[in-house]
């Protein structure tokens, strides 16, 4: 992310050391890897003094950013500490014990400028679940507009995960930048972009990414620079404050821009009766040659079948 940043900003006009970064990182290797990464390439960094766990030892507990884009591991259970009990980075409520992401996005959210934006990874239980407080939390970032434009990726786009992610934005501020979005939020279904590169990995093109990109930013465009964004059902929607409280708060694209139902799991059904399909006719070719081995064995030892 912080190469593909650098690389953004020069093929904007930009220059590298326009930008400084900032980072955090709880495991030994891949905090080295990262500073390395980035020092062979000559980009400037703080990745703070050691590697340590970003909720009780934030390295950068005075930074504000003006951009935040984080993938953090999903749906992490074993993150609390008694010490993070009324921490100020909570604004919208306490995150459940079990689970991180409401954690992470609060986290970041602190550490925005008033001006500032960010992007997460997250996966697809955060955008509807009400579990353990955290439709509350959701309720209420969404009732103080934090949240900007909600996006539903296809699964199999991630090498180390099969399930399906989505992407959050927030701000805020939806009056920063040139646009008054204020009570109006974005969705976007995203999941049936992308190709299957191998049976068990998709890939955006860069027209996809475009798309995606594009429509997000025409979206955000304020006035008559706005003129060119539509809706486009089953894709894209502006949805109002009213309507996502009359849906419970939960933030699942598809609830909104009206994309063909999918079973719980997020899998198009087409492609999972592929898949299953595939799996079945492996399983019964195997089946099929232990089948005889079990029948060469027996025979050896004077069973007939």
């Amino acid at each position: 992310m912080f190469v593909q940043s650098e690389k953004f900003i020069e093929a904007h006009g930009g220059r590298a050391d326009d930008i400084s970064i900032y980072g955090q990182e709880s495991n030994p290797t891949t905090w080295r890897l990262v500073a390395m990464n980035l020092a062979i390439r000559g980009i400037g960094f703080n990745l703070g003094k050691e590697p340590v766990d970003t909720f009780t030892q934030d390295q950068h507990p005075d930074l504000k950013a003006d951009y935040v884009l984080a993938n953090p591991p999903f749906n992490v259970s074993d993150w609390w500490s008694a010490k993070l009990e009324g921490d100020k980075r909570w604004a919208f409520g306490a995150p459940p014990a079990g689970n991180a992401n409401y954690a992470w996005l609060q986290h970041i959210l602190w550490h925005l400028k008033p001006t500032g934006q960010a992007g997460v990874v997250l996966a697809n239980g955060s955008m509807s679940s009400s579990q353990n407080n955290e439709g509350e939390i959701r309720r209420r970032m969404v009732e103080g507009d934090v949240v900007e434009c909600m996006v539903a990726l296809p699964p199999q786009l991630f090498l180390n995960t099969q399930i399906p992610a989505c992407l959050w934005f927030l701000t805020r501020d939806k009056t920063a930048h040139g646009r008054d979005r204020r009570r109006e939020f974005l969705f976007i279904d995203a999941r049936k972009l992308g190709q299957m590169e191998t049976r068990v990995h998709r890939i955006f093109s860069e027209a996809d990414i475009a798309l995606i990109a594009d429509t997000a930013h025409r979206w955000r465009q304020d006035g008559e620079a706005a003129g060119d964004y539509a809706d486009v059902p089953g894709f894209c929607r502006a949805v109002k404050l009213e309507e996502i409280q009359e849906h419970g708060y939960v933030l699942t694209p598809g609830r909104y821009v009206g994309a063909e139902a999918v079973e719980d799991d997020d899998e198009v059904f087409a492609e999972k009766m592929e898949r299953l399909t595939a799996q079945l006719a492996e399983q019964m070719a195997r089946g099929a040659e232990l089948d005889t081995v079990i029948r060469q064995k027996m025979g050896a030892l004077g069973y007939g079948i």
